[in-house]
């Protein structure tokens, strides 16, 4: 590799790991000591500050309580507002519809295509309007509430951790012989999943439900070099097959038997390598576990859905709206209509939680700085989350849950002061893929939603989305709505 851009395991943004301990914090302006801000204002902050920052704090029960029950209000409001814009908008459907019905004889093709794109854009609205009150905003005051869970609980927990590596205990826990990864089965027979694997991706491409593989080689190599590595430290033993696929959604998943799918929206979301790595370290772990194939064994949902509630499930962001991107979707994933709560197909927390462990663990044996994955789940939940990772997010396991433990994992996991958080490869890939996405922005323009039934070259409508980085809670404050 070219020369490699490195910092240590102790970045600026979580806590300092010293040997097998966690100090209590590193500076004064990082503690923030004694509640130099408000509460509401540490829940700005990223994950990983708080891990650094919750055990230098200290807010009273009737204070965090006060919080959580502003938090319920907000969201039942807010949640409430586009309950009544969808069935606002299902009452303008039934106008429109009744109209173009009772007057399709006198129509010219010009009104009629006026028409179809009225209907579809406030199909478009109500979809986008059902997806913000189903799941957006209470994946947004979710997350809120899980930093909450950080500021409350994390110092006990952070005791307990300490606890654990003084007296030894750590070694204990489920995969804790890190130093012998590549020779554990964690699962055994993973070879049998890979003609499963194959029947799976075949179906995909014939029900349109695989988006085309993106044509840069150069990208495609890059992604393949870094998964390679992650694999050849990790416990696969089957053959690693990676495609990077032509999307813009934030995607990531695995199939039975070695196949991992990347989407170019993942890429374009990555500040850097270990964050990429880190991702690709959690799918890599998914294969491991045979978490696809089990799933595929207990799915009962018939015809196409049944190969999407698949992908679905063991997809890193975006869930069963990410597929869609296939079909150059102009308008986000709003056309789908739908979110498949995955929940019907028994799909466990459990399997995340594996696969958090383990992608951890992958990531700090191939040398990266192993805070890559929460890294980037903290910023897709906080940044994008709301938008196109609300299926996996709403579907899986808690904001706290996984963030405390995969922090655990990572404290009970030997220092390397070397591990890789950039590199000038990640940065070349970074500067081929903007002209490649900014192309594929222009060509989405005017192409057709993923409704039942599609006009051709409708304007499109005016969205009631949040602005990129803004807190959800600003889509209720706007005025009009």
């Amino acid at each position: 590799m070219k020369q490699l851009l490195r910092r240590g395991v102790a970045l600026g943004l979580c806590c300092t790991l010293s040997g097998f301990s966690i100090p209590a914090g590193s500076s004064q302006s990082k503690a923030e000591s004694a509640n130099t801000i408000p509460l509401r204002e540490y829940l700005q902050k990223s994950y990983l500050e708080l891990f650094e920052i919750a055990p230098q704090v200290s807010f009273r029960s009737a204070e965090i309580a006060k919080q959580r029950d502003a938090f319920q209000k907000a969201r039942n409001s807010c949640v409430n507002k586009f309950k009544d814009r969808v069935r606002d908008y299902d009452k303008q459907l039934d106008k429109e519809r009744s109209e173009l019905k009772q007057s399709t004889a006198k129509l010219s093709k010009s009104q009629r295509k006026e028409a179809h794109c009225t209907i579809q854009n406030i199909d478009l609205l109500k979809s986008e309007a059902d997806v913000l009150a189903r799941q957006a905003i209470p994946t947004a005051y979710d997350n809120l509430n899980a930093k909450l869970d950080v500021i409350e609980r994390w110092p006990a927990f952070h005791r307990q951790i300490q606890q654990e590596l003084a007296d030894g205990s750590y070694t204990a826990r489920r995969w804790g012989d890190v130093q012998d990864i590549g020779f554990r089965e964690i699962a055994p027979d993973q070879q049998d999943d890979i003609t499963r694997g194959q029947q799976a991706i075949e179906e995909m491409k014939r029900a349109h439900l695989l988006p085309p593989e993106l044509q840069e080689k150069s990208i495609q190599d890059y992604v393949n070099t870094v998964a390679q590595r992650i694999a050849g430290r990790s416990d696969l033993k089957v053959p690693l097959h990676v495609v990077v696929l032509e999307s813009r959604e934030i995607n990531a998943f695995a199939l039975p038997g070695g196949f991992l799918f990347i989407e170019r929206g993942l890429l374009e979301a990555a500040d850097d390598e270990s964050e990429l790595a880190g991702v690709l370290a959690h799918e890599v772990s998914h294969d491991v576990a045979r978490h696809s194939s089990k799933l595929m064994k207990r799915a009962t949902i018939a015809g196409i859905f049944y190969q999407a509630a698949q992908l679905a499930a063991i997809v890193l962001t975006g869930g069963i709206a990410g597929i869609g991107t296939a079909y150059a979707l102009q308008y986000g994933f709003y056309g789908l209509g739908m979110v498949l709560d995955l929940k019907l197909l028994g799909v466990s927390r459990e399997y995340e939680m594996q696969a958090d462990q383990l992608g951890v663990q992958y990531a700090w044996n191939a040398g990266y700085d192993p805070t890559g994955f929460t890294r980037f789940f903290d910023k897709i939940a906080t940044r994008e989350g709301y938008v196109k990772g609300v299926s996996w997010f709403r579907t899986h396991p808690a904001f706290y849950e996984r963030m405390v433990q995969t922090q655990r994992e990572i404290a009970f996991l030997p220092v390397k002061p070397d591990a890789i958080v950039q590199t000038t490869e990640f940065e070349d890939m970074k500067k081929m893929l903007a002209p490649i996405a900014a192309k594929a922005d222009r060509e989405e323009i005017g192409k057709p939603s993923l409704l039942i039934t599609r006009e051709e070259g409708c304007e499109p409508p005016k969205k009631l989305e949040y602005k990129p980085g803004a807190p959800i809670e600003q889509v209720c404050e706007q005025p009009g709505q």
